[in-house]
């Protein structure tokens, strides 16, 4: 492992980036407020797990030849874009065809880690963050790279489940303090849907790094 002082950096570094709320933060949040606080915290469980993918990779250098090749980086990324404008218009769509029923029909506890976990593997801006990031904390003198950049990633995905529940809970609640026509109607799945499809959008607009 690094030692006390890099591994003080790499948790104080991780911290900032997961605290500014991000595609990660805005994925729970719009879950939470279209299905509560149990379902928001469902997905943040559902891409740690994701990013724990991400973090195997890195650390056998799959990252690297994500973005190495063009070719899989535009395939990684145009995947994950399409799957979260599906989310998106598939809330949008839902709304419409619940008004009448004021209540929609609540996805399971499964489906959406499923949900997340899919999000997160295919979000090629997870593959990026970790190749960039983590290296920098390693300090070969202290032993096997490869196990330190291991090691930095399970602690970041076990800080990002902390950070992401936070957000999860908070936004749960907001969505308690609804009362009335704007808990029951299509307000917070619309939000969500309108989220789902701004988060395909700009994993479609990333560009790939510079080797």
């Amino acid at each position: 492992m690094p030692d006390t002082t890099s591994l003080l950096a790499f948790v104080a570094a991780a911290l900032v980036v997961l605290l500014i709320p991000g595609p990660g933060v805005m994925y729970v949040v719009a879950r939470s407020l279209s299905q509560g606080q149990r379902a928001g915290l469902v997905s943040v469980a559902g891409l740690s797990a994701g990013a724990f993918v991400h973090v195997i990779a890195a650390t056998v250098g799959l990252s690297a030849l994500l973005l190495a090749s063009a070719a899989a980086f535009g395939v990684v990324k145009l995947l994950g874009a399409a799957y979260l404008i599906y989310l998106g218009i598939r809330a949008l769509v839902s709304s419409r065809e619940s008004v009448a029923l004021e209540i929609p029909a609540p996805r399971s506890l499964r489906r959406l880690f499923t949900d997340g976990v899919i999000v997160s593997v295919l979000n090629p801006k997870v593959a990026v963050f970790f190749l960039a990031f983590l290296p920098h904390f390693a300090d070969p003198s202290r032993g096997n790279v490869s196990v330190q950049i291991f090691a930095l990633g399970l602690l970041y995905c076990l800080l990002s489940l902390c950070t992401d529940g936070a957000y999860a809970v908070l936004a749960g609640r907001l969505r308690g303090w609804m009362r009335g026509p704007m808990a029951r109607g299509p307000l917070p799945r619309y939000l969500s849907g309108v989220v789902y499809i701004g988060l395909g959008v700009s994993t479609a607009l990333v560009e790939q790094q510079p080797r």
